[in-house]
């Protein structure tokens, strides 16, 4: 398989998305360095990508952890000599109960990987791309329909994902003279282990359950990598990727 020299970073590359997109990485040539907390989910992945191979480094790491992160992107660096993509991918939800009985340990370990940990990474990866030869890189920010509209008992998850999509404004803004490119895809219903309870139906906001559509995680990885791919002259802000019958338009 050729290399197209470039190196990009999965953060929850174990399982879903991040494995569907750093296989997608991977097939497209890139380098790619498999983060997360579960190094046999990690093994998992390069596993799955066929027989070993130096392009690809299982990097376990806790993404709400400052110290954690800085050596996870020192590796990467060390290994591949430089990164060209960030997926942002990992992420955290909390028990669906209503927001009062939410403790402040759910709330925070939400938020301290949805938003810090998607902060302390793209800082890491801002440092590395502004002084790299050739200069700059992308971050890709997995953002969530939450990330426009709640669902029921969804709190922590949501104002994360909406505080998210301020992270990928910034990003954007502050990188643009490093020539670091930031974009935001939000995902609905693709089918993976988070979503096989819209299979049984889940609580909608008029208080009904309902089976939700889901579609393939191909197409989420393909769009992942299309962002991935264009000239950092060119950016996909925002894309929204999702089951066309899951409700969204219209929800609530």
């Amino acid at each position: 398989m050729t290399h197209n020299g470039k190196v990009a970073l999965v953060t929850g590359a174990g399982s879903g998305i991040g494995r569907a997109v750093t296989l997608a990485f991977h097939g497209a040539g890139y380098a790619v360095v498999l983060a997360g907390r579960r190094a046999e989910r990690l093994e998992a992945t390069a596993a799955a990508a066929g027989p070993p191979d130096s392009r690809l480094l299982v990097a376990p790491a806790d993404i709400s952890n400052p110290d954690s992160v800085r050596a996870l992107f020192t590796k990467t660096v060390e290994a591949f000599g430089r990164l060209d993509v960030l997926f942002n991918n990992a992420g955290s939800n909390a028990p669906g109960i209503p927001m009062e009985d939410l403790t402040f340990e759910q709330w925070n370990k939400v938020v301290a990987v949805n938003l810090t940990g998607a902060f302390l990474c793209a800082q890491e990866a801002i440092r590395i791309m502004k002084a790299q030869t050739p200069r700059g890189g992308r971050i890709i920010n997995n953002g969530s329909l939450s990330a426009h509209v709640p669902r029921p008992n969804s709190a922590p998850y949501t104002a994360s994902k909406h505080a998210l999509t301020g992270l990928t404004k910034c990003i954007s803004l502050d990188g643009r003279k490093y020539d670091i490119a930031c974009g935001q895809i939000d995902i609905g219903n693709a089918v993976t282990e988070m979503t096989e309870r819209m299979a049984a139906g889940v609580p909608q906001a008029d208080g009904t359950r309902a089976v939700e559509a889901r579609m393939e995680i191909r197409h989420v990885a393909e769009a992942v990598l299309y962002m991935a791919n264009l000239p950092l002259e060119a950016n996909v802000q925002f894309m929204t990727v999702m089951a066309t019958k899951m409700p969204f338009v219209g929800r609530g």
